[in-house]
């Protein structure tokens, strides 16, 4: 069995962004030889997510407007605040959209349906974080 652990850091300049990393993730499937598993891409922070999606730059505005419409950026609004933390929305936004995902890989490939493309979707930025990338299989 093969294994290939990375990590692909972020610092986003903005408050929230969504980052297509597909072509990152196919090269780390390409770099680990591997022909048939699995690879597990993970936001390794509590106010980021991982998510499969189209790359269509219409979607993803609704996207960030729903997300903002369910929890919006209000310094008043959250329990989470009174802890002298000011991102109780970016926990939430997070939650929406999860932590992770998993992805078959076949004959060396990532095996997506139609227009799935691997997002980054950052919803408390301006500091650095990471996400974890680990292909397993042979």
């Amino acid at each position: 069995m093969k294994v290939l652990t990375k990590h692909l850091w972020f610092n986003i300049k903005k408050k929230r962004d969504y980052i297509n990393i597909t072509h990152e993730v196919e090269s780390l499937v390409h770099e680990s030889g591997v022909q048939e598993g699995l690879c597990l891409v993970n936001a390794m922070h509590i106010t980021a997510s991982v998510y499969i999606n189209d790359d269509e730059s219409g979607l993803i505005k609704d996207f960030d407007e729903f997300l903002e419409n369910i929890a919006p950026y209000d310094i008043d609004k959250y329990q989470h605040h009174q802890t002298g933390e000011d991102n109780g929305d970016a926990h939430i936004k997070r939650q929406l959209f999860g932590r992770e995902v998993v992805v078959a890989i076949t004959k060396g490939e990532l095996d997506f349906g139609p227009w799935e493309q691997i997002f980054y979707a950052e919803f408390d930025g301006q500091r650095k974080k990471r996400v974890l990338v680990k292909i397993i299989g042979q």
